[in-house]
Parts: structure tokens; C-alpha cells; sequence
């Protein structure tokens, strides 16, 4: 599937006492980035009928990354079945290019009149190929 990236430049607000970027960080930049890949593919109609509700987070923590670091984020949809999907994001210090942290996540499309689960479209997969 088509990679989607963003960088991130790390914020005094991002660190932690043990000052790195605070583990709970990367989960609001996973969810930050699903939404913009998300926008970012799809057509304004899919957009409006459609929103994701994430089911299952899975992180890996593999380096720190620190104040005024870039933080280059990367993901893509590994798999689509029924109403669901799984998206692999992976943070990388863009500077030296390590592998900070890994997150594998399962979301649930829903259709925005009926807010019930939606089998996820032909039209809607295509935006990501």
C-alpha cells in the first residue's frame, strides 16, 4: 500500500522526565497521522460519510528521540478485511535514520448516517493503493 510520511520536530511539550519523547507521545502522533494520510487520500464525499474508530494499539519502543530532534513519520495500510483495517506507523530519527518506534494498529470504519460499522469500499481501498 502507498506510504504516507510527515515529519515531526520534537517540542519541549513531547518531552518526558527522563527527558525524552514520552512514550505517550507517540500514540497521539499515531493517531495524528492516521487522521492526515486518511485526509489526505480519500475524496471530500468519503470524508464526509466515513470516520474510523481505532479497536487495537500495539507500540514498540526501540531508541529515544530527544529535544529538536526531526522525527520522520511513516505509515501505510498493511491490510484490509471487512470492516477493519491494520496500519503500521514507524518513527525514525531522520537525521541518522534509527528506528525510535514501531505501532501496529487495527481501526474500524464506520459509516457516518447509520454510526455502525461499514464494510470498507472498493473506492475507499483505492485511495490507498
Amino acid at each position: 500500500m502507498k506510504e504516507f510520511t510527515s515529519n515531526i520536530i520534537v517540542q519541549p511539550e513531547h518531552i518526558d522526565y527522563l527527558q525524552h519523547v514520552n512514550n505517550i507521545q507517540y500514540v497521539s502522533w499515531v493517531q495524528d497521522i492516521a487522521i492526515a494520510h486518511w485526509e489526505a487520500a480519500v475524496t471530500a464525499s468519503i470524508n464526509k460519510n466515513y470516520f474510523w474508530v481505532l479497536l487495537e494499539h500495539h507500540i514498540e519502543y526501540k531508541k529515544p528521540g530527544f529535544l529538536n530532534d526531526v522525527i520522520e513519520v511513516k505509515t501505510y495500510i498493511k491490510e484490509n478485511s471487512g470492516v477493519t483495517s491494520k496500519r503500521v506507523v514507524e518513527f525514525y530519527n531522520k537525521q541518522n535514520q534509527t528506528l525510535l518506534a514501531s505501532s501496529t494498529t487495527t481501526w474500524c470504519l464506520f459509516n457516518q448516517i447509520t454510526k455502525k460499522p461499514n464494510r470498507i469500499t472498493p473506492e475507499i481501498m483505492n485511495c490507498f493503493k
